[in-house]
């Protein structure tokens, strides 16, 4: 990871600590490396401690020790924070902007200082004052995840074709039925298969197990005589590419983009991501209770897990206004012949 060659010894003992004892996944930690790099070149630049003449990115980070952190007060973290809404995405196009930075990605920066900070003052108790306790979270209106219906997932199932079909087929079925993540999908290992449950490796390297009901027993079943044959160290893997090794994302999201475009589905704007709300959706529409959808999922809250409730909320209001009677409005009222009198 970047972090270890580049970060100061005060940011990398922290990020090696959310790594190795946390057990935070690599992309994870390397998430909070940009969030705290970006926040200490902030620092650096507004306290006159970086050359004039360097770009933002190209701040270096060595001037960074426990000092530093100490130092840094509570209007500080409040001014970076409006740094990262205004200045950052007008001025500056680098991969810590990718995301852009919205209500929901200055969230995170505020989770990655309030963590960092946590560690030093409460764990490791080297830093007396925390600037960022108490410190609000921004709050972002969750939009509610695009999904495709039932009569749209069978449309793309009906669509796989081709050399790979029963593999593409099962992958397919799997995201539609068990609501998985594609790492997880690329994960399986074929020996994490045990009758008609399945072993999955989720975020922060946490196991659950779901259950396959049949039509993903009858898609595995289908695959694996033509299973291609893997190569040497890729044998276990359950889903094999072309070139015999485990299949990866890249790979998974392309096949998935090119069936959504062989079923007319395209213009739907779904991605394999919103194959797993398309199963969540459906099973929370035929009665699973969201706490039993909160485990199938792999979700750490049940927050998460609740907006699936207002898809379904959303798809009744959707067929209510979808009546064609629904735009008419009531006549006006006629007056009877005692009311002209009067």
């Amino acid at each position: 990871m970047d972090y270890l060659k580049e970060s100061p010894a005060v940011i990398r003992d922290y990020l090696v600590y959310l790594e190795t004892i946390m057990g935070r996944s690599p992309r994870t930690v390397n998430e909070y490396y940009l969030d705290l790099r970006t926040f200490f070149r902030y620092i650096l630049q507004k306290r006159g401690l970086a050359s004039p003449a360097a770009e933002f990115s190209a701040i270096s980070l060595e001037k960074v020790d426990l000092e530093l952190v100490r130092s840094v007060t509570r209007s500080e973290v409040l001014d970076f924070l409006v740094f990262t809404a205004r200045e950052r995405p007008k001025h500056h196009k680098s991969s810590e902007t990718a995301y852009g930075n919205e209500v929901r990605t200055r969230a995170r920066k505020v989770s990655s200082l309030r963590g960092f900070y946590k560690y030093y003052c409460d764990k490791l108790q080297l830093v007396e004052e925390n600037p960022t306790k108490s410190l609000d979270m921004p709050k972002a209106q969750k939009a509610l995840p695009k999904h495709l219906t039932l009569r749209e997932s069978l449309q793309l199932l009906e669509s796989v074709d081709g050399k790979y079909r029963e593999r593409d087929y099962c992958i397919l079925t799997l995201f539609l039925n068990c609501g998985m993540r594609v790492s997880e999908l690329v994960g399986i290992n074929l020996q994490d298969i045990s009758d008609d449950r399945l072993r999955l490796l989720g975020k922060g390297n946490k196991e659950r197990m779901i259950y396959l009901n049949q039509a993903c027993l009858n898609a595995i079943e289908a695959y694996l005589p033509h299973r291609i044959t893997p190569k040497a160290g890729h044998k276990n893997a359950l889903f094999i590419s072309q070139f015999g090794q485990r299949i990866n994302v890249q790979t998974v999201k392309a096949l998935v983009k090119k069936y959504l475009g062989a079923a007319g589905l395209s213009q739907k704007h779904c991605s394999v991501h919103k194959l797993r709300h398309t199963a969540a959706t459906l099973m929370y529409q035929n009665g699973v209770d969201v706490r039993t959808l909160k485990e199938v999922l792999g979700h750490e809250n049940l927050d998460t897990t609740m907006i699936y409730t207002h898809v379904v909320d959303q798809n009744m209001k959707d067929a209510s206004n979808a009546n064609p009677l629904s735009q008419i409005s009531p006549p006006g009222r006629k007056k009877r012949p005692q009311e002209d009198e009067e």
